[in-house]
């Protein structure tokens, strides 16, 4: 089912979760649970080049879906939407979460709604940026 982050990102797309009947999932637990953990690995590699934190701790990943084929769409905001590496930054995305394996397709969504503000970041994020 899909859930909206911090640290709950990566979900599994099912049936429910597009309107359709719900079903038990293909993927086996500790599979989901592997890629989970390769999925938010993956994504952390990526940094707002303005920031020195990653993306996941910042708040920037407000939805991870896994489907039963292993196809992963990903809605994600910048920090403002007049970020210089909007365009680029959904790629950077898109790129980590293909090396991990197991993985089919990858589709990036930029979304801004709601807006990011400094509250959905980690904690890791704010001792890292001195702003506790």
């Amino acid at each position: 089912m899909s859930e909206d982050l911090p640290q709950e990102a990566v979900s599994e797309a099912t049936p429910e979760t597009t309107g359709e009947a719900a079903s038990q999932s293909a993927i086996p637990a500790d599979e989901l649970a592997r890629l989970t953990d390769d999925l938010i690995g993956a994504i952390k590699t990526v940094y707002d080049p303005e920031i020195p934190v990653d993306i996941y701790e910042l708040g920037l990943i407000y939805k991870i879906d896994v489907s039963d084929d292993r196809d992963v769409v990903v809605d994600m905001t910048l920090t403002a939407p007049g970020c210089p590496v909007a365009g680029e930054m959904p790629g950077w995305v898109a790129d980590a979460i293909r090396s991990v394996d197991g993985i089919c397709d990858v589709d990036v969504n930029l979304v801004f709604d709601p807006p990011w503000d400094p509250g959905r970041m980690s904690d890791e994020a704010r001792v890292a940026l001195n702003m506790y």
